[in-house]
């Protein structure tokens, strides 16, 4: 066939071709600004809608993909039914931006998702507005098979978008179209101050088009951005979190992770203080997760922290796509999540059982109302310590009536220690014999400081979740949800980093007065073969801590710092103001005297010593 040649039947075609062109041209004068006033074709039209006359005749004039024989001919080849979005005139990469006063979200044409994300009021460390989407480190697209044997995507194909205003809600439809009646439509609404925005997918007229034996996939990924100064403390409380079957929480991410689950609600990509969220009024029949870390040296600066991926077959209903959605995209705010009353507030790692129990209906609404009042938050932490501090006191004081004892005892403890030295049994013997007549225990001291142990923790999952302390400053601190910088070192420290943080130093040595009067005045006394040499874990913990806080949140080491601190002034006042030591002396040799009912545990306990003994004795001959 020789292309080149010109028939009559070609001449007729253009001539034929000729026609439908001035005839759509003329049509489109007509038609095309009413259209326009609903469907803009790019970001710039959104921002101003008042397009000029000139504006549009330039665009009416364009040779459009709708007119271009060719262009139709091969998109339906490609395509096959789809063909017909790839010549409207939205088949370009133009974007759609609706927005409020706090969330910017910003549409493409191309895959219809949400190409860019941006939160108004939020800065990063270093200044730059809060991105949690942008320049492609997110896609969002459906995977299909057509009933002519098509597999598509539509990450690559292009939607109609049309603006419009619904009460205070601003609404984008965004449609995939087969013909003006048939379409796959993403829709989004957003209302007025919220972050949370409404999302549905839904078709029209597709169940020919759809081949029901073949899933429909709905795939989400995001690389999340770095927003914070310390690159391993963002990371640590970077997550892929997610609720299933319900009400049941599960997350991953604390490493390179898979995961699949069943009835899932919602999925959660939270990066420290900001989340983006999927969630859906008709649970996921089944979903497979992955997260990947990026961070591969803590040492080199880098823009994103973890990858992730989730996979969700979507179900047919009647041979058509028909699910209500959100998407949030907004702070990691416990307060702000609670409100939805959705189960967000789950990721937002409180600590489980009692721990969570405490920072829920203790520490959050007591430090919101401190901070609320006071001038500073970093005052707000102090105060909140204060108290703290005062409540455990009593608890405080039992520990040290019980080192006080002990340290009454220490001569005879280590008189009994001296006689049965080469009697590791009798020696224990005798030291629960004297114990038990004193009214004394080592126990005694553990057990109240085991009591503390849950609002400890409660603490520590408290302050680096509290999205309040992002970037508030005190004293030297810049932003009390990172740490705090006095030095900046030329060289980097494993496990410690590249700058000296003041706040670590101070509950550091803090620490180490606490415990050089508490556990050194009565270690020399409890210190049994096979037991952990107490002075080096004396010094030791001190050191762990300085090198564990130095990248951690300057507000949890300030609240640490003066825990130690006023726990040393209580330990003080008690030591010189309420416990008498010659007091207690006279006390345990007058328990000393009495005759002391063992109750049955101990009575066991010496019983089985003394059977361990004479079988001892027996092996011995």
């Amino acid at each position: 066939m020789e292309e080149k040649k010109i028939d009559i039947q070609s001449i007729i075609g253009f001539i034929l071709i000729g026609g439908i062109l001035i005839w759509m041209l003329y049509t489109n004068s007509l038609e095309r600004p009413q259209e326009e006033t609903n469907t803009p074709a790019s970001t710039e039209e959104i921002a101003s809608p008042a397009n000029s006359n000139q504006q549009l005749a330039n665009q009416n004039n364009a040779n459009t993909p709708a007119t271009d024989s060719a262009a139709i001919a091969q998109a339906q080849s490609r395509l096959g039914a789809f063909g017909y979005s790839a010549t409207l005139a939205s088949a370009e990469d133009n974007t759609t931006v609706i927005e409020n006063d706090v969330l910017r979200l910003e549409v493409a044409n191309k895959g219809g998702y949400i190409e860019e994300a941006v939160l108004k009021n939020y800065k990063t460390y270093d200044s730059i507005p809060v991105y949690l989407v942008k320049d492609g480190n997110a896609k969002f697209n459906l995977n299909f098979t057509t009933t002519d044997g098509r597999t598509l995507d539509t990450e690559n194909l292009y939607f109609e978008p049309s603006i419009s205003q619904s009460g205070d809600d601003q609404v984008l439809s965004m449609k995939l179209k087969v013909s003006e009646t048939e379409y796959l439509e993403f829709r989004y609404a957003l209302k007025s101050g919220e972050y949370m925005t409404d999302f549905n997918i839904r078709s029209q007229g597709l169940a020919s088009t759809f081949n029901a034996s073949q899933p429909i996939n709905l795939n989400w990924e995001l690389k999340g951005y770095r927003h914070s100064k310390s690159i391993s403390y963002e990371n640590k409380y970077t997550v892929l979190a997610y609720e299933y079957e319900g009400d049941k929480y599960d997350d991953l991410g604390h490493g390179d992770d898979e995961e699949t689950d069943e009835d899932i609600s919602y999925i959660a990509y939270k990066q420290h203080f900001f989340s983006s969220i999927l969630l859906t009024d008709t649970p996921f029949k089944n979903a497979r997760f992955q997260s990947n870390n990026l961070v591969e040296d803590e040492e080199v600066d880098t823009t994103f922290t973890k990858a992730f991926a989730t996979n969700l077959p979507l179900e047919l209903q009647g041979g058509e796509l028909n699910y209500n959605m959100n998407w949030y995209y907004g702070p990691t705010d416990y307060k702000l999540l609670k409100e939805y009353d959705r189960n967000l507030d789950e990721i937002v790692p409180l600590g489980w059982g009692i721990f969570g129990w405490i920072n829920k209906y203790v520490f959050i609404p007591f430090f919101g109302f401190l901070s609320g009042v006071l001038p500073s938050y970093g005052i707000a932490i102090i105060v909140m310590t204060i108290v703290v501090r005062i409540v455990l006191s009593p608890v405080t004081y039992k520990s040290y009536l019980s080192q006080a004892k002990m340290k009454v005892l220490r001569p005879e403890i280590n008189e009994i220690n001296e006689k049965y030295k080469d009697n590791a049994m009798k020696k224990q013997q005798e030291t629960m014999k004297l114990y038990s007549k004193a009214g004394a225990s080592p126990m005694s001291g553990c057990l109240p400081a085991l009591m503390q142990i849950p609002i400890f923790y409660a603490l520590f999952q408290f302050f680096p979740s509290a999205f309040q302390l992002r970037q508030k400053s005190f004293l030297w601190a810049d932003d009390l949800s990172s740490y705090d910088v006095i030095a900046e070192l030329p060289f980097h420290i494993p496990f410690y980093g590249e700058h000296v943080s003041l706040f670590p130093i101070l509950a550091s040595v803090a620490i180490f007065i606490y415990m050089q009067m508490t556990t050194g005045q009565s270690m020399q006394a409890n210190q049994q073969p096979g037991m952990p040499n107490m002075k080096f874990l004396m010094y030791l913990s001190p050191i762990m801590m300085l090198f564990f806080f130095n990248n951690y949140a300057s507000g949890l080491s300030l609240y640490y710092f003066t825990s130690n601190l006023i726990t040393i002034g209580i330990m003080l006042v008690i030591k010189n103001v309420i416990v008498d030591e010659d007091k207690i002396h006279a006390k345990i040799q007058a328990n000393k005297a009495k005759p002391k009912k063992q109750n049955r545990f101990t009575k066991k306990m010496q019983e089985m010593m003394e059977q361990a003994e004479e079988q001892q004795k027996r092996n011995k001959k």
